[in-house]
C-alpha cells in the first residue's frame, strides 16, 4: 500500500459508487484542485443521497430522493464531474486500469476508487424470497417498506439493531403495529452496552412495540404467494403482513477480490485509503480499515466513517498533507431520541453513567485501565457526547468521581 504520488492532477480517475463516500469524494478532489477527469458511476438510478434518513423521515412521507440529495443533480456537470447513474460495473482489470461495464464499455482509468458499499445479510430460510420480505439499503427499498406500512398493517423486524428499531418507530407512528425479533438475549447486543438496550427495549415497549427476544427464526410463512407470517424456532407463527430483515450487511468484494486487493471482513485500505494494488483506493461500508486510537482495524458502516475516508483519498491523490484521523462516531434518531455515539469500547474494563437512564437524558462512557475515554453513548446529551469525543482524541485520563457528577460540567471534566 505504497503509492507515491505526485502533483500531477490530470490524470482519469474513476470512482465506483454513487454513494456518500464516492459522491464526496468526487467533489473534494474538485475542491482541492484535481483538474483531471472524474467519472463517477452509481449503480441506483439516482443521485448521491443521504441514507440515514431512509429509515426514518422517508418512510414517515417527511422526505424524497430531492431532499435527501447530497447536491443538486446540477453540481455534478458544473464542476465537471460524469455521471453515470443505473450503471453496472462487472470487472476491475488492474493490470490494463480498466473497468468494465454491464453494457460491454471499457472505462480507462489512472486511479480507480472502489465506494461500493456493503449488501444486506440475507436469511437463508424457507419463504426468504417471498413478496413482503424486504430489507432497508437503498431508495428503492424504503419505498417498498413505506408502501407495506399504515393503519392495520403488522411489521415483523428480524434482528433488533438500529436500523431495526428505527424502522420499528417509524412504523409506529404511521399506526402499523410492529414486532421486533432477535436471536440474542437483548437488542442491540452488538453494537451498545446493557444500559442503552434495556432503555431501548422499555422506551419502544411504552410505545407499542413488542419484542421476542432469544427467538431464532425458522421460516417465513407464506399466504398466496406472499409472505403471512414469521415461523420462530419454538414453533409459534407471529402473523405479519410484511417483514424487514434487518441482520447487518456484507462488505461488496467481488470487484476487489477480481482485482487482486487483499480483503478480510472488507476490501483492507490503509488509514488514507490505498488497497494492496496500484492505483486502487476503496472507502466507505466496503473497507477494513484502521481504527483510530485502537491500533485495530475493523469495518464500520456510519456517514462520518464514508467522510472521513473521502477525505483521506481526495487529499491523498491531491499531493495535500492527510487529514488528522477522526474520532468514529454514530447517530440514530428513534421517537424523541437522539441516540449520539462516540468511539468504539475496545480495551474498556468499566463503564461509568452520568444523569439517570429513567429519564431521556444520560450518557454512558466507557473507559480503559488507565481511566481514559474509549466510547461514549449519549441520549439527547449533546454536551457529553461532544466532551466525550473531545476526550477519546486526547486520550487524556478522566476522574471517574468527576465524570459522574451532574454537578460538574463537561467543560470542567474535558479541561
Amino acid at each position: 500500500m505504497a503509492d507515491q504520488l505526485g502533483q500531477d492532477m490530470t490524470g482519469r480517475i474513476v470512482i465506483v459508487g454513487a454513494g456518500h463516500a464516492g459522491g464526496t469524494a468526487a467533489a473534494l478532489l474538485r475542491q482541492y484542485g484535481w483538474t483531471g477527469p472524474i467519472t463517477l458511476l452509481g449503480d441506483e438510478p439516482i443521485a448521491p443521497y443521504q441514507r440515514p434518513p431512509l429509515s426514518k423521515a422517508w418512510l414517515k412521507g417527511e422526505a424524497d430522493a430531492e431532499s435527501l440529495a447530497l447536491r443538486p443533480v446540477s453540481f455534478y456537470g458544473e464542476h465537471d464531474i460524469a455521471l453515470h447513474l443505473s450503471t453496472h460495473v462487472v470487472q476491475v482489470l488492474a493490470r490494463s486500469r480498466e473497468v468494465e461495464l454491464s453494457s460491454g464499455e471499457r472505462l480507462v482509468y489512472d486511479h480507480l476508487i472502489l465506494a461500493v458499499g456493503a449488501a444486506a445479510r440475507r436469511l437463508a430460510i424457507p419463504g426468504a424470497d417471498l413478496k413482503g420480505v424486504l430489507e432497508l439499503r437503498t431508495a428503492a427499498d424504503a419505498e417498498r417498506l413505506k408502501a407495506a406500512l399504515g393503519p392495520g398493517r403488522r411489521l415483523a423486524v428480524i434482528g433488533g439493531g438500529y436500523v431495526g428499531l428505527e424502522a420499528a418507530a417509524s412504523a409506529r407512528a404511521l399506526g402499523a403495529e410492529a414486532v421486533v425479533i432477535e436471536r440474542e438475549p437483548r437488542v442491540l447486543a452488538r453494537v451498545a452496552c446493557e444500559t442503552l438496550s434495556s432503555f431501548f427495549q422499555a422506551y419502544h415497549t411504552d410505545r407499542g412495540v413488542a419484542f421476542e427476544l432469544n427467538a431464532g427464526v425458522e421460516a417465513f410463512v407464506a399466504r398466496d404467494d406472499a409472505v403471512a407470517g414469521v415461523k420462530l424456532s419454538d414453533g409459534r407463527v407471529l402473523p405479519c403482513d410484511a417483514i424487514l430483515v434487518g441482520v447487518g450487511a456484507i462488505a461488496h468484494e467481488s470487484l476487489a477480490r477480481q482485482a487482486g486487493c487483499a480483503c478480510g471482513h472488507g476490501i483492507i485500505v490503509d488509514a488514507q485509503g490505498r488497497t494492496s494494488v496500484e492505483g486502487l483506493y476503496a472507502i466507505g461500508d466496503c473497507t477494513q480499515r484502521p481504527l483510530w486510537p485502537y491500533g485495530v482495524e475493523g469495518r464500520l458502516e456510519s456517514v462520518p466513517n464514508a467522510l472521513e475516508q473521502a477525505k483521506q483519498v481526495a487529499a491523498l491523490l491531491c499531493g495535500k498533507p492527510p487529514p488528522q484521523p477522526e474520532t468514529p462516531w454514530f447517530w440514530s434518531d428513534q421517537y424523541e431520541l437522539k441516540l449520539q455515539i462516540a468511539g468504539l469500547p475496545h480495551h474498556a474494563v468499566r463503564q461509568i453513567i452520568r444523569g439517570d437512564p429513567q429519564t431521556t437524558k444520560f450518557a454512558v462512557f466507557h473507559l480503559d485501565a488507565e481511566n481514559r475515554v474509549q466510547a461514549v453513548e449519549a441520549i439527547n446529551a449533546p454536551a457529553e457526547f461532544m466532551a466525550g469525543r473531545q476526550l477519546i482524541g486526547s486520550r487524556k485520563p478522566v476522574a471517574p468521581e468527576k465524570l459522574r457528577d451532574m454537578s460538574i460540567s463537561m467543560k470542567e471534566v474535558a479541561a
